[in-house]
């Protein structure tokens, strides 16, 4: 943008010359919830807007994924308040069982101890203090990034309202049956001593060995393939397809374990594919869970042979080994018997790993409590199907039915000392006791509680309803239970999102947590890799806040989100927004000093010049397609939209063009000032949910009004004119084409050229002096003599190039660019009339070729246009 050098009127509001966000942002934040803007009214007449913050990890801190989806749940409360609504945006923080108890833990080992060493109630005690005086910390960062949401109703996952929350659904599900105890094949992390989710479980490529093993002697023998020869120890039967003819005769037989005194039997399953390896594969019930499926329906013994830190306990010469030196050591002992048909290493498989000590996960049969999740998952599904609840993007519905329709029953106990005590009690004579938040557990000798807590995905599968006061009936509870929407990543639609669906329709009497489910991508580097620290492209989105500041950080992370599908970012993106954000600064530092205002009402229509008539019109226009957008979760087109309405149309057109007017004074200049004065303050309300500190300072600055954060929402007043519209296409397109003339010709930006202007019987007469400021052409002169004749949206413009071009160099240079026209002309022309083109090409890619045809006409058209302007021609 061309500086201004007009002096600003002493009663004009002052912008400092330069945005400098890291001085606005901090306090700006800080005003903005001294002031009560994110606290919510449950006693408000107003409708609600329920959002729900996903629980960070109490030991976790801001990264890129977070940022990305925190601004975009902000962009939608702020934009509802902005709308009238009484907008809630829950924050608050998981008590993170397995992470935090490591954490403190660590702290102990520091100092020599072990939880063991303090004893339970002692531990829980040191982690309270460490959630005290380190946990958290990602709170600060999200005041950071701007987030709009009501520090009032913070909530923790171990507070005193969710813990009875918590004990209260466990009560409830307990009594219907729904949650019982038994033993299972679990995810087994042999360093935490405890079961983990699946989502805590890592899969990566590992190089071990695949052992083919002899099972039995001579014709009544056969052969199996394992990664775990160490589970061979507990191996009670060999299943075959039952229609493998290879084993139809040892079907039902007991054929010989090696290294044991033991015989197993033969089973014939259909589990079992008959093309993969031998075909027959061993079946060791207590360390995998499909054998332990096919030992379920065949009565097969499970035979556990590790324990808990994975070290043999089979008696013999494998005893105490841990499970990768037995493993050695078994397929050393088979190797000598001979019994090592063939082996393979190294052997690439992907291998669980614990998410928090990468330690290998070990399958294991264990005595758990689980919850029956059938009816739960049916009702969850249902509210999906039926259209109670919505699905964003559709596609996604298809993943979420691949979980919620194949549900397996959930592993809820974790053998850790932080979280949630499962509350059961146990007598001396075998009696068990389930106790509610508001019954006295049994007390005398010989009872005892359950010494599990319950997986942290059950707290937070209460998070939309117990946040809000559940299981009383507050007024909280009552004004914004169901939630609007929930906005999360696609990663965790079964570890989370389903989760709350079972148990929001289960304890709040079949109405869904939230109306809308909105599925994110992930966040990735600019070439699209995942972010992991072993590849060295994780970004501390702080380190950019610092850098180009939160709202360059927000803009770009938005401008990035469509749904459902993965973000890519980059640096030089984010360098981008800040520019975006300096553009606005300057933009209306400019509005300001030329006088721009929101006082009073809008000029009658027939006051308003053609530039004016033409950006209220696109203005309008705009609101109905963000409007549009948000409404449809679209935060990348949405946040597009405006980036090329403010950026291209009101800064690089309607500021340039009001230029001439501001000059020249007088009434018009009033009007524009008015004008502009509007279009500033609904393009910045626009752009405050998505970059809310440099829009608030603008805004503010603009109108002398309170704060953006509580100012109405823009309304698409339906103001349409065509004609202007028309009109300023047709003078973009003269300003355009002859600007890209004057750079062909390699004229400077500034050196004036003289020109005359034929603008009779066009619309453009109005414009010549816009026309003639933004080319820098002058008055023709008594000496004109046009070397150049450009004709363009029923306009010429002749101009005078004498002395300023070399004519030769210039034909050979348009020449050669016509024939490059030319020849993608006859490319596009033959393949548009060849039929099994058409016949197999996408349509998309047809669309394509044609819109490179009409490119190709239109440059035939505007080089010949230019052969025919020059000199000598």
């Amino acid at each position: 943008m061309t500086e201004n050098t007009q002096q600003p009127n002493n009663s004009t509001p002052e912008l400092p010359t330069q945005y400098a966000p890291a001085e606005v942002e901090g306090p700006l934040y800080e005003r903005w919830v001294e002031r009560g803007y994110f606290t919510a009214d449950a006693q408000s007449d107003k409708k609600p807007y329920t959002i729900v913050i996903p629980p960070p990890n109490v030991t976790g801190s801001l990264h890129l994924g977070h940022a990305f989806q925190h601004t975009l749940m902000d962009a939608l409360t702020r934009r509802k308040r902005m709308q009238g609504y009484e907008a809630l945006w829950l924050p608050g923080m998981d008590h993170a069982g397995i992470a935090t108890q490591n954490k403190v833990e660590q702290q102990l080992a520091e100092e020599g101890k072990s939880r063991h060493d303090l004893g339970r109630e002692a531990f829980v005690d040191r982690v309270w203090q460490w959630k005290e005086e380190y946990g958290g910390k990602i709170l600060g960062q999200m005041r950071r990034l701007g987030d709009g949401v009501d520090w009032s109703r913070e909530r923790f996952t171990m507070d005193e309202g969710l813990s009875k929350a918590v004990q209260t659904i466990f009560k409830r599900l307990y009594d219907d049956e729904l949650i019982y105890r038994a033993e299972r094949i679990i995810n087994w992390c042999p360093r935490c001593l405890t079961a983990i989710s699946d989502i805590e479980v890592e899969y990566q490529e590992d190089d071990g060995e695949l052992v083919s093993i002899r099972y039995g002697e001579g014709e009544e023998s056969l052969v199996v393939a394992t990664t775990r020869a160490e589970t061979m120890l507990g191996d009670t039967a060999v299943a075959v397809h039952p229609e493998d003819e290879r084993y139809a005769h040892l079907i039902g037989k007991q054929i010989k374990l090696p290294l044991t005194d033991r015989s197993i039997p033969v089973v014939a399953d259909t589990h079992v594919d008959p093309e993969f390896g031998t075909g027959a594969v061993k079946v060791t019930p207590a360390h995998d869970p499909n054998d332990f499926a096919i030992g379920q329906r065949h009565g097969l013994p499970s035979m556990t042979v590790m324990d808990e830190r994975g070290n043999i306990t089979v008696h013999g010469p494998f005893l105490g080994l841990d499970r990768f030196e037995a493993r050695s050591a078994i397929v050393g002992a088979l190797r000598e018997q001979g019994r090592i048909v063939a082996e393979k290493r190294p052997y690439v498989h992907s291998v669980g790993h614990c998410s928090r000590c990468s330690t290998t996960v070990e399958p294991r049969l264990s005595m758990q409590w689980w919850v029956k999740v059938g009816p739960l998952a049916q009702a969850a599904g249902d509210a999906v199907r039926d259209g109670r609840v919505k699905i964003h993007p559709e596609d996604m519905s298809k993943r979420y039915f691949d979980w919620v329709d194949n549900m397996h029953d959930w592993c809820i106990s974790r053998q850790l000392w932080w979280g949630h005590r499962i509350p059961v009690w146990y007598g001396p004579d075998g009696e068990v006791v389930c106790v509610g938040p508001d019954e006295q557990p049994p007390s005398g000798e010989g009872w005892t509680q359950d010494s599990d807590v319950l997986d942290t995905w059950f707290s937070s599968g209460l998070w939309p309803f117990s946040t809000l006061g559940w299981p009383e009936k507050t007024p909280d509870l009552e004004k914004f239970y169901a939630t609007d929407v929930l906005l999360t990543g696609h990663d965790i639609i079964f570890f989370w999102v389903a989760r709350m669906m079972m148990f929001g329709l289960y304890a709040m009497d079949g109405v869904a947590p939230f109306h809308t489910i909105a599925l994110t991508g992930l966040v990735r580097d600019e070439r699209g890799k995942k972010m992991s620290k072993s590849f060295g492209n994780v970004v501390d989105p702080l380190d950019w806040m610092d850098k180009y500041g939160s709202d360059a950080v927000r803009f770009t992370l938005a401008k990035g989100a469509n749904p459902g599908t993965d973000v890519p970012i980059g640096e030089d993106w984010v360098q981008a927004s800040r520019n975006f954000a300096n553009k606005i600064w300057n933009a209306t530092r400019f509005a300001l000093m030329n006088g721009a205002t929101v006082e009073g009402e809008l000029p009658a229509a027939e006051k308003l010049s053609a530039t004016d008539r033409w950006i209220l019109s696109r203005l309008n226009a705009t609101v109905a397609e963000v409007d549009a957008f948000y409404e449809d979760y679209q935060f990348s087109k949405l946040s597009d939209a405006l980036y090329h309405f403010a950026w291209d149309e009101v800064f690089d057109w309607y500021v340039e063009l009001s230029k001439t007017t501001f000059m020249g004074g007088g009434e018009q200049a009033a009007v524009s000032a008015r004008v502009l004065g509007e279009v500033l303050d609904v393009t910045l309300k626009l752009l405050h949910p998505v970059v809310p500190f440099v829009t608030e300072t603008l805004w503010t600055t603009l109108t002398g009004k309170e704060s953006l954060v509580v100012a109405e929402w823009p309304k698409d007043s339906g103001f349409r004119d065509a004609a202007a519209e028309t009109e300023i296409s047709n003078l973009q397109q003269v300003i355009t084409e002859v600007r890209r003339f004057r750079a062909d010709q390699g004229l400077q930006p500034g050196q004036r050229v003289p020109a005359r202007l034929e603008l009779g019987g066009t619309s453009l007469t109005a414009h010549e002096g816009a026309i003639r400021q933004l080319l820098r052409l002058q008055p023709e002169g008594e000496d004109f003599a046009a070397t150049a004749t450009l004709p363009v949206a029923g306009a010429t413009v002749a101009l005078d190039l004498s002395g300023t071009i070399d004519v030769e160099a210039e034909r050979k240079r348009l020449a050669k660019a016509l024939a490059a026209a030319e020849k993608d002309k006859a490319q596009c022309t033959a393949k548009l009339g060849n039929e099994a083109f058409l016949a197999k090409a996408a349509e998309q890619a047809v669309e394509k070729i044609r819109t490179r045809l009409a490119k190709a006409e239109a440059d035939i058209e505007r080089i010949g246009a230019q052969l025919a302007a020059l000199p000598g021609v």
